[in-house]
């Protein structure tokens, strides 16, 4: 029995894929995902196997276990991760770039972050400064 584990980031959220023969099913963080909520966040992970194809996405089953960040964030990460997952248990190139041609960070990180606050800021954000009045 093959079994492949893979990992997705995106901002601070971190998903792990366990791969392995089944009978197509799909399960984040112990729930089946068409259970999984917002819409827009279950057509993001779902991508991936849309993208495989049914044929290929009915031989295996996938468990993700995904922490941290928000629900998009989450999304993204778990779509990494599943798509990683793919491509390391059948091997198949074409498929890869299939993935990098529909968008490239199905399978590479975004290194994109927030920036962080500075000192002497009011609490809006990193680059806005108290405003001063002379007169």
């Amino acid at each position: 029995m093959k079994i492949v584990q893979s990992s997705g980031k995106r901002k601070t959220a971190i998903a792990r894929a366990v791969l392995k023969e089944g009978k197509g099913r799909v399960r984040i963080n112990d729930k089946p995902i068409v259970l999984v909520q917002p819409e827009l966040a279950r057509i993001k992970m779902l991508e991936p196997l849309l993208i495989a194809g049914n044929d290929v996405s009915s031989t295996f089953d996938i468990d993700v276990k995904v922490n941290g960040g928000g629900v998009m964030g989450q999304a993204d990460a778990c779509r990494m991760a599943i798509a990683r997952a793919i491509i390391s248990y059948t091997g198949d190139m074409d498929l890869r770039d299939r993935y990098i041609a529909a968008d490239r960070s199905m399978l590479k990180g975004d290194t994109r972050r927030t920036e962080q606050h500075k000192p002497n800021t009011s609490s809006q954000g990193p680059r806005a400064k108290r405003q001063k009045s002379y007169r």
